[in-house]
C-alpha cells in the first residue's frame, strides 16, 4: 500500500511543479515534457532497484548520470536547473520508499513549498541580469557604471565588460542590477517632463519660457498718396461740382 501512496503523491507533486508553477510563470512546454518524462523515468527506475543491496546508490548514480546528460544537452536557465533538479528528486524520493511514509511526503511538499516561494514574482522583483551593447567603447569604470544606469533605468550592481571593441567603437557588458523606474523621467511629448520625475527632481524644473512678442501689422508710411486703385469697395466716391 504504501508503494502506491508514494506513486500517487509523486504524480501529483510533479503535476504541480510542472503546470501549476512552471507553466503558468514560464510558459516553456518543451521543458514541462522533459520535467514529467524525467521524474516519473527516476520514479520507475529507483523503485524496480529499492529492494536491492545497491538500490539507494545505483539511484544516486542515476540521478548524477540523467543530470551530465540533461545540462551538458541544451543551455537551460538557473531557474530551469532549479526546476529540472526538484523533478528529479521527487522522483527519487518517490521511487526509494522511505520508511515511515509521512518524510518522503513531508520532503516532497518541502520541495513544492520552496520553489513555490523561491520562483515567486514578489522575491526581488526589481533584481536583474542582462547583456547590454553600448554604441561607445568605454574604458572608464564611472563612465560605463553612468551610460549603464541611463541605458537600463536602474542601479548597477556589478557589470562585466566582455568586449570593449575601439575600431568599431562598442562595449559589450554583462549587467546586473536593480530596476528603479522612479528614478528616470517617463517618456513624454517633446520639451516636457513628467510631474512625478519634477517632484523627485526640483533641480530639474525647467525655467518658465518667455513669450515671444508677436509682429505688429505693417502701416502705410506717412506722408506717401493713397492708390484709388487699392482703396475700399466700400469708400464713398465723391464727384466734383463742376461740369466738363
Amino acid at each position: 500500500m504504501t508503494p502506491l501512496i508514494l506513486i500517487a503523491a509523486d504524480l501529483a507533486a510533479i503535476s504541480i511543479l510542472t503546470f501549476a508553477l512552471y507553466l503558468r510563470r514560464h510558459r516553456r512546454r518543451d521543458l514541462v515534457v522533459s520535467y514529467l518524462g524525467m521524474n516519473v523515468g527516476v520514479m520507475a527506475v529507483a523503485a524496480a532497484l529499492s529492494g536491492s543491496a545497491a538500490g539507494v546508490g545505483l539511484g544516486l548514480g542515476l540521478f548524477g548520470v540523467l543530470s551530465i546528460i540533461r545540462l551538458r544537452s541544451t543551455e537551460l536557465a538557473q531557474h530551469e536547473v532549479a526546476y529540472y533538479f526538484s523533478a528529479l528528486a521527487l522522483g527519487l524520493i518517490a521511487g526509494l520508499g522511505i520508511d515511515p511514509v509521512w518524510l518522503p511526503l513531508a520532503l516532497m511538499a518541502m520541495i513544492l513549498l520552496v520553489m513555490f516561494v523561491g520562483d515567486h514574482s514578489r522575491v526581488l522583483p526589481a533584481y536583474r541580469h542582462q547583456t547590454v551593447i553600448l554604441d561607445r567603447a568605454i574604458a572608464v569604470d564611472e563612465d560605463l557604471y553612468a551610460r549603464l544606469e541611463e541605458v537600463v533605468h536602474g542601479k548597477v550592481h556589478s557589470a562585466t565588460v566582455q568586449e570593449l571593441d575601439l575600431v568599431n567603437d562598442k562595449t559589450v557588458v554583462d549587467v546586473r542590477y536593480a530596476y528603479v523606474p522612479a528614478t528616470f523621467p517617463a517618456a513624454t511629448p517633446a520639451g516636457k517632463v513628467a510631474p512625478g520625475y519634477l517632484a523627485a527632481h526640483p533641480s530639474a524644473d525647467p525655467a518658465p519660457s518667455e513669450p515671444v512678442p508677436s509682429d505688429p501689422a505693417p502701416s502705410e508710411p506717412a506722408g506717401l498718396p493713397v492708390d484709388p486703385a487699392s482703396a475700399p469697395a466700400s469708400a464713398p466716391v465723391h464727384a466734383s461740382a463742376g461740369a466738363a
